[in-house]
Parts: C-alpha cells; sequence; structure tokens
C-alpha cells in the first residue's frame, strides 16, 4: 500500500518536473539578444550651461501629469560648476557615429558625452532635434570601430510580443528589462507629442531610460523609450516608446533638411461627447468634430464645415480625436488625402490636399552650424517664413522664424518658432534683414524685438553681454 502511494507520488512529481520544464523552454531566453545588441547601447550626458534651461527643468510642466520622462539619477544634476547634466540613454545606428535619443535629454546642452560599454567616452554633437516627436540625432565627432544595432519594423509590432529594453534606470549603465507590447498606436492624450503613435508596454522602465531601445526578440530596434504613465515619477507598469518607423523618418529629414516636415490640413477640432452625437444625429461618439476651418487651408478648400465630423481618414477610421493629428501629421505635405465626413445626417467622401504645418508651431532642428549667424551677439538663429507659413500666419510682408536660441537669448523669454516681426524699429521680413539689423550691435547695447507668438505681440529687450559676462 505504501510502496504504491509512494510510486504514484514519484510519477506525481515528474509530471509536474516535465510541465515546468516545458514551460520554461516556451519561454525566452534574452541572453544572445543582450550579447549581440548592448554594445551599441550608450549613455549619453549632456551638459548645458547654467545661463540656459534644460529640457529637463520643464519636464512636469511640458507632459500631462501622469506622463512622466526620465533622466539618469533623480533627473538633471544640480548645477555644479555653472553647469547643469541630464544623463539619459541611447544607441549607435551607423558605423559613422550617428546616434539616436529623446529630444529632452539633450535639449539646450552646450557638450555632449557619449560613453559606451567598453568604457570609451566620445564626444557628440547634435545633428537636429524634433520637439514633436522627441528625437533626437547626434554624431560622435570622431568615429572609430563602433558598433551599431539592426534597425527593425515597428509596424509590424502586435500586443503580446515580447520586447526588451536596454538602458540605464538611476545610472545603473546596461540594464536588461523586459516585458511584452500591452498596445500600438496609442496617444498620450495631450498636445505634446500629438504626432507620435506610442508603442505602450508593461516594460520596467524608469528614470535614466530615457532614449534607450525598445528590442524585439530578434534584437531589432522598434522604438525609442520616452515616457512613462505614473503618477509617482516611478514605475507603474505603463510604459511608452516612440515606433522607430517614427524615429527614422525624422533621421531622413533631419539629414537631408535640418527640420522636420508634418501635415496639416487647417481644421481645429474636439471630441465628439455623447451629447453632441445625439444633437446631431451621429450614432456613436466616433469621429473628430470641426470646430474651424482656417481660410485658404486644405480643409477650406475641400468645403469642410464648421460642424462637420471627420469619421476617417485616408481609410483610417478615427475612433478618437487624437486619432486624426497623428494621421495628418504623418502625412508628406503636397498629398492628397481622402476624408470621410458625416454632416446633416448624411455621409459622404471628399479629397483634401495636405498643407505643411508652420515650423513655428513645431520645434526647429537645431544644427550646430560654425556659419556666423549663428554666433551673433543676440545667441538667436532666424530663418525665412515660407509661403505656406506666411498665409496660414496672415503676414505677407513681414516676420522671420526663430529656430534657435542661445547665450544672451537664452536668459529671455524668447523660445524657437517665435516669430520677430521687428528689430528696434526696422520690420525684418527676411533672415538677411534681420542679421543686418543686429550685426552692428556693441557690447553692452540693448535692442527691441517686436515678437509674435500665437495670437500675443509683444516686445523683447535684450541686452548684448560683455566679455566677462559670457558662458
Amino acid at each position: 500500500m505504501h510502496r504504491a502511494l509512494s510510486i504514484r507520488l514519484s510519477f506525481a512529481s515528474v509530471l509536474c518536473l516535465a510541465a515546468l520544464s516545458a514551460q520554461a523552454q516556451q519561454l525566452p531566453d534574452f541572453t544572445q539578444l543582450v550579447e549581440k545588441s548592448a554594445p551599441a547601447v550608450v549613455n549619453v550626458e549632456a551638459s548645458t550651461s547654467d545661463s540656459a534651461t534644460p529640457q529637463g527643468d520643464l519636464d512636469d510642466q511640458d507632459v500631462p501629469e501622469i506622463f512622466k520622462r526620465f533622466f539618469g539619477p533623480g533627473g538633471p544634476r544640480q548645477p555644479r560648476g555653472g553647469e547643469r547634466h541630464s544623463l539619459g540613454s541611447g544607441f549607435i545606428i551607423s558605423p559613422d557615429g550617428y546616434v539616436l535619443t529623446n529630444n529632452h535629454v539633450v535639449d539646450g546642452a552646450d557638450e555632449i558625452l557619449i560613453k559606451l560599454s567598453d568604457r570609451r567616452e566620445l564626444e557628440a554633437k547634435v545633428v537636429g532635434t524634433d520637439k514633436e516627436s522627441d528625437v533626437a540625432l547626434l554624431k560622435i565627432t570622431s568615429p572609430t570601430n563602433l558598433p551599431t544595432v539592426p534597425i527593425g519594423d515597428s509596424g509590424k509590432l502586435k500586443p503580446g510580443q515580447w520586447v526588451v529594453a536596454i538602458g540605464s534606470p538611476f545610472g545603473l549603465d546596461h540594464s536588461i528589462t523586459h516585458g511584452v507590447v500591452s498596445f500600438v498606436g496609442r496617444s498620450n492624450g495631450g498636445a505634446d507629442q500629438q504626432y507620435v503613435p506610442f508603442i505602450q508596454t508593461d516594460v520596467p522602465i524608469n528614470r535614466g531610460n530615457s532614449g534607450g531601445p525598445l528590442f524585439n526578440l530578434d534584437g531589432q530596434v522598434v522604438g525609442i523609450n520616452s515616457q512613462i504613465f505614473s503618477n509617482t515619477g516611478g514605475y507603474m507598469g505603463v510604459s511608452f516608446a516612440i515606433p522607430i518607423n517614427v524615429a527614422m523618418n525624422t533621421v531622413e529629414q533631419l539629414k537631408a533638411t535640418g527640420h522636420v516636415s508634418r501635415g496639416v490640413i487647417g481644421v481645429g477640432i474636439q471630441p465628439v461627447t455623447r451629447d453632441f452625437a445625439k444633437a446631431l444625429g451621429l450614432p456613436s461618439t466616433n469621429g473628430a468634430l470641426v470646430l474651424s476651418v482656417q481660410p485658404g487651408s486644405g480643409a477650406d478648400k475641400a468645403d469642410i464645415h464648421v460642424q462637420d465630423v471627420i469619421l476617417a481618414y485616408n481609410g483610417k477610421p478615427i475612433d478618437q480625436t487624437s486619432d486624426l493629428p497623428l494621421l495628418v501629421g504623418n502625412t508628406k505635405p503636397g498629398t492628397q488625402a481622402e476624408l470621410k465626413v458625416f454632416r446633416d445626417g448624411k455621409t459622404f467622401n471628399t479629397s483634401v490636399v495636405v498643407g505643411e504645418l508652420p515650423r513655428d508651431k513645431t520645434t526647429l532642428a537645431s544644427l550646430n552650424k560654425e556659419d556666423g549667424k549663428i554666433r551673433n551677439r543676440l545667441g538667436i538663429r532666424v530663418e525665412d517664413l515660407t509661403a505656406e507659413q506666411r498665409k496660414q500666419l496672415g503676414m505677407k510682408d513681414q516676420g522671420v522664424v526663430i529656430s534657435d536660441i542661445s547665450g544672451a537669448a537664452s536668459r529671455t523669454a524668447l523660445q524657437p518658432g517665435d516669430v520677430v516681426l521687428m528689430v528696434n524699429r526696422k520690420q525684418v521680413k527676411t533672415s538677411g534683414e534681420f542679421y543686418d539689423a543686429i550685426k552692428d550691435l556693441k557690447e553692452g547695447d540693448s535692442t527691441m524685438l517686436l515678437v509674435k507668438r500665437g495670437e500675443a505681440t509683444q516686445f523683447v529687450a535684450i541686452a548684448v553681454p560683455k566679455s566677462k559676462d559670457r558662458g
């Protein structure tokens, strides 16, 4: 009796161990992925002069309360010796030294140091940045024997797939975490980064992972870790990554033109509430309710009206309002798109020509050119407004857009995207006129700029610093 029971228990134990072994064999082993890809993952240390304000200092203001970006231990380091330091992660995408990270890791940086897994420390410069996608493209100044990561296709990601993150949470370099894709195409719910269809995962992400790669099981980068959903500032099981397809499109545009072009059709929109749906005769709350149409825009020419509801864009349904800016913004300006529209109880299709989002509403590339125009005494770089921008801003014979600020300008309220209308009493229409107007400024001089931001116009005074005051 006892012997039979013993045999049965032993047999049950064998079955249990066999089941556990089979289950273990089904779980992924990330060892080879890490050995192959980790060397191309880097630490990014950005140093900013105390006179400039790094993006990290504005973290809690720039994103909704529960969406947090993340840096190194405790965020940006405290000022030390007149400088601020922020830490993040990044990855090398080409042997000639191009590195991808987040814009908010290097925003406003004067110096950038790339630290490799083999303990090499290499200087890098900013090739270009795009605040709207939170992507920054860096270039190592003296690339030698650099490892690279393979680039994957984020469009093939599906919920439930395993993914791996490598980064430096709390300064613990080359830490490995893993999880699954929770959702693809997620909006962050705010105006910030409204053109990014985020990859949502449950991968543990913390401060210092920012800008690091998200890998699929083939060891290919499918995303850039960018934000977490949290009301504590720490990981709570919901993380967000920028799709690599979006990031690489940004890279191509930054290399080619120095800025990122995004589509716009010229409508103001808001969500369709249950009360709106009832009043309009809509069967659901899907779609984007049009509350304004910009004169002369693609939507205006396509005869879109206020109170129309846009239900689909190029065949893709607009389930929620935030879907429309994402789809339109990622459409190449000048192309034709198809809209499905609801009006007066009927649905119809119409074509619209996509315009270009004015660059005063998006971040221009911060190219590190030594062309003299950047190194002027005011520390302001400007660019000419395009015809499309002038039309949308209602400016025919006036204005240049600020694309970069440093030095004296960084101590004022000026920011990239502001439009300068006048220098002292002189109107400016081209970048050449702007630089001519400030070329004779001397140390200690003050100048007045008439600046337009959105619907507001005001004067901004800038004093040219004396040599001893320069950082």
